[in-house]
């Protein structure tokens, strides 16, 4: 998806906030709160936020560098995330909140996937803790125009959504045309994104569906 100059700018100033809000609740956690399992499968809490460090300290090419080194993207950016969540977590927080502009537009990808992934990790983060994850709408509904492109790669197969409708009861936005999904657009985002979590909050014969495309 191509953005105005304008639009690019809103992107990155939302990811920044995020970030800020991530690196403020971790430098408050205790051990166990930031040992507690992530809604990303194999990490907890800590580790989400490493990765999120590691976004732009690493980088598109340090992810595939380490890709190349692990046999896979998914394995390299998984030991990096690994990596750097063994510093201190007041060490990443601070990253987080002095660092928070840092601008991500990968190859292909553009600035749309550096935000889909703050706002789905940040709800990796809160929910397992109890507390509440309300992105603004406006941005849930850039992350699912992302999510439903042609240029969203690595956060999962095109295919999960053929034949799938999704609709945003915040913005009453739809995207895509057959069997409907519905609700509000931040648990649709984290559903089409494989957090069964959010499943509760939506309705509609497409949930079926999707969770028949989900890994087991």
């Amino acid at each position: 998806m191509r953005l105005s100059s304008e639009e690019r700018e809103r992107v990155f100033a939302a990811v920044a906030d995020e970030r800020r809000s991530i690196g403020a609740l971790i430098g408050g956690l205790d051990a166990d709160q930031l040992a507690t399992p992530s809604l990303c499968a194999g990490w907890d809490v800590k580790t989400v936020a490493a990765h999120l460090v590691s976004d732009f300290t690493d980088g598109f090419w340090g992810f595939l560098a380490s890709g190349i080194r692990h046999g896979s993207i998914d394995r390299g950016i998984d030991a990096l995330a690994r990596s750097r969540a063994r510093l201190p977590a007041a060490e990443i927080a601070e990253t987080l909140r002095s660092r928070a502009d840092s601008r991500l537009s990968p190859p292909v990808t553009g600035p749309l996937s550096g935000l889909t992934d703050v706002l789905v990790h940040g709800a990796d983060i809160r929910i397992p803790l109890g507390l509440a994850h309300r992105p603004d709408p406006q941005h849930v509904a850039r992350v699912l125009d992302f999510l439903t492109g042609r240029t969203q790669l690595g956060f999962f197969p095109h295919r999960r959504l053929r034949g799938i409708a999704l609709h945003d009861e915040d913005t009453g936005r739809t995207w895509g045309e057959g069997q409907v999904i519905t609700g509000p657009g931040v648990a649709v985002m984290l559903a089409v994104c494989g957090r069964t979590v959010a499943f509760d909050r939506l309705s509609g014969a497409g949930l079926t569906v999707l969770r028949s495309r989900l890994p087991s």
